[in-house]
């Protein structure tokens, strides 16, 4: 089967990406020099706590926060190394080697172009709300977290556990040196609250540095400042490789590129969900630009890049609506590094501290979660758990463990909202009211109406109920109502046919749609002879399985009651006049003719033409009289003249002849006749 490709179109960069710049650009350029500055330490501690350095950290930052931007499919993202692709790079470092960390950015940037052009970036819209929403606060948290260490001016913990390290941190603090960066904290965290209340247009976070540096260099308060940079960046290079290399890290390059994805788009589409003024997220084109960011990063000798939720939110927070804020923080990183190291040395950590606090604060939304809280059982409980694992365990695991108690508590839903009952005819259809033909049948046949899906977790339900019927003759199950089947459901058919047969049951399945009779079929389910399209249909086919007492009529004539006539011995071109049965003319094409021999010396033959017996549109045809031409073929006799559905009636041929003709006493739809 072949694999559906993006159309390239949706993948490569337009002028629609820059709309609006014209007026906004002056935000624009403040929300990247923001989102700079922010993200200059995180850029420079993600690249030593991997252990490939400061430079690595801002390579990443500038050539993937550059190229993301560019290519990728969101207009507020902003990518660069990450702490969770810090903590999966180093047990990969640990393995193969430092040198091998640009060789797995390249790979798993070839991994995400493949996965965006194969149309994957599409997978994120299926993950649930509250997961979604689980991991957002999570995430929030654990930023929050993660500053405590810069915020106490304190050395972080070994631990690998956020919580931990940060616990750690705590107990070896020296609180008579703690006073003064906990000062700055709070003054950068009031700063922008009054800025953002008093004067929303203006950049609160990037005032709120400025002054809290201004006062820690003014009064020379003893807090750890970001300190010197480096003085340049490497030249892009090849890294070396070899084939046994590269099939050694196919499996943690996979693992990197999944991580990047997955991040990248939940980043994506919380940052779409925080402004209502900017375009939506393309999820193929976003993972296309952080294949290609990767790639570029890697030949930089940088580290694997993710679209960052801090930074983002950070852009976001500061009026950033376009690409050029992402890549203006790259910019700002390069000017700081050639122009401003010096200056930007002094900005005390313990602001930067403050300044991601409060964006973690508002990613910590309770107002959101207090929604999720008023909804279902299972959505509560999918919440919590998704924000209580990506505190404690790990952001993919968290992901996975809520997706995949989304989907349990579906398949709960699922199974508590489907049904298999036995239904009791007659019952109203699209084509009208639907019957047996004889009261006989309805002790012999028993119908079953699947309701919502048949699938694993109701296999065994469907198999109790459907075998359950004591004395019948046949059993009809109407499957029009059922959405989903696998192939647990397609065994359950299997044998619950199979059962019924052993018990001389016959069993006619109705209404599947063509994927499931497919299924059916390709199972040994059923045959397709033992499907109908609707209900009439399969009460025709069950008649021609079983055997009815009274059954007197052919097929062709009545499944079409309405085509009748009666015609002298001249069979040629009679017009006749009939009673027209109204509500059974919609569209049902003709029949061959079959000529009845009626047991009335008064009457000659019975006729059904195979032509249509009215135009649609035009079926009052019928009244006026229609035109058959009659041959002879098909001759079969009715037993009784009395039918419990039929009654004579005398009508008058055009060429002034009289006789009998059979009408139905009450509109029958299309198989509610015996053959």
């Amino acid at each position: 089967m072949s694999v559906p490709l993006t159309p390239w179109r949706r993948l490569v960069p337009t002028s629609e990406d820059y709309r609006g710049l014209r007026s906004r650009w002056p935000r624009e350029l403040i929300a990247g020099l923001t989102v700079g500055i922010v993200a200059l330490p995180l850029a420079l501690g993600f690249g030593v706590a991997s252990g490939a350095g400061a430079a690595a950290g801002l390579v990443t930052a500038i050539v993937a926060g550059i190229l993301a931007a560019v290519f990728g499919g969101s207009h507020l993202q902003v990518s660069g190394p990450t702490g969770a692709m810090t903590v999966v790079l180093l047990p990969v470092i640990a393995q193969y080697g430092l040198l091998t960390v640009p060789l797995l950015a390249i790979m798993a940037g070839v991994m995400l172009v493949v996965m965006a052009i194969t149309g994957l970036g599409r997978v994120v819209d299926l993950i649930p709300w509250p997961v979604v929403e689980g991991f957002t606060f999570g995430i929030g948290v654990i930023v929050a977290v993660q500053q405590v260490p810069l915020a106490l001016d304190t050395v972080k913990g070994e631990s690998e556990s956020t919580l931990l390290s940060t616990w750690q941190a705590i107990t070896h603090t020296d609180w008579s040196r703690a006073v003064a960066p906990l000062g700055i904290v709070a003054l950068v965290i009031a700063v922008q609250l009054i800025v953002q209340r008093l004067w929303p247009r203006l950049p609160a976070s990037l005032l709120a540095i400025i002054v809290a540096t201004a006062v820690a260099f003014a009064a020379r308060l003893p807090v750890a400042t970001i300190g010197q940079l480096p003085s340049g960046l490497p030249a892009p290079a090849l890294p070396a490789m070899s084939l046994s290399l590269l099939m050694q890290l196919a499996a943690p390059a996979l693992a990197i590129a999944a991580l990047a994805a997955l991040e990248s788009l939940l980043s994506a589409r919380v940052a779409d969900g925080l402004v209502t003024d900017a375009p939506r997220t393309n999820a193929d084109r976003e993972l296309l630009g952080q294949g290609i960011a990767n790639i570029g990063s890697g030949l930089f000798g940088g580290l694997p890049a993710t679209g960052a939720i801090a930074r983002t939110a950070v852009n976001v927070r500061s009026g950033g609506r376009t690409r050029v804020s992402a890549i203006t923080h790259a910019l700002v990183l390069v000017v700081v590094i050639v122009a401003l190291g010096p200056v930007v040395a002094e900005v005390p950590l313990s602001a930067l501290a403050g300044v991601l606090i409060l964006t973690a604060s508002r990613m910590m939304n309770f107002r959101i979660a207090g929604r999720i809280w008023r909804t279902t059982r299972a959505d509560r409980f999918t919440f919590l758990a998704t924000a209580a694992t990506t505190i404690v365990l790990d952001l993919i695991v968290a992901v996975l463990l809520g997706v995949a108690m989304a989907a349990i508590m579906s398949l709960r839903h699922m199974a508590a909202t489907s049904s298999v009952r036995r239904e009791h005819l007659p019952v109203h259809t699209p084509t009208g009211l639907v019957d047996f033909p004889s009261h006989e049948l309805h002790d012999t046949v028993a119908v079953y109406r699947i309701d919502g899906a048949l699938f694993y977790a109701d296999a065994r339900r469907f198999i109790d109920t459907v075998c359950s019927a004591p004395d019948a003759q046949g059993v009809i199950i109407r499957a029009h109502r059922m959405h989903v089947m696998d192939a647990s459901g397609a065994e359950a058919l299997r044998e619950a046919v199979r059962t019924l047969a052993r018990r001389d049951i016959d069993v006619v399945v109705e209404g599947l749609s063509p994927q499931q009779l497919a299924t059916a079929v390709a199972t040994g389910a059923i045959t397709e002879s033992q499907h109908a399209v609707d209900l009439p249909s399969a009460i025709d086919l069950m008649c021609s399985h079983i055997e009815v007492p009274g059954r007197a009529l052919t097929r062709s004539f009545t499944t079409q009651v309405f085509s009748y006539g009666v015609f002298t011995q001249d069979h040629v071109h009679k017009e006749v006049y009939g009673r027209r049965l109204s509500g059974h003319l919609d569209s049902l094409p003709g029949y061959r003719l079959t000529l009845i021999d009626v047991p009335d010396p008064s009457v000659g033959t019975l006729g059904v033409d195979r032509q249509p017996a009215a135009v649609p549109g035009n079926e009052d045809d019928l009244i006026a009289g229609m035109r058959y031409e009659i041959g002879e073929s098909e001759l079969a006799a009715i037993e009784e003249v009395n039918h419990p559905l039929f009654e004579k009636v005398w009508v008058k041929l055009a060429s002034g002849e009289e006789a009998w003709v059979f009408v139905a006493k009450e509109p029958v739809s299309r198989g509610t006749v015996s053959r």
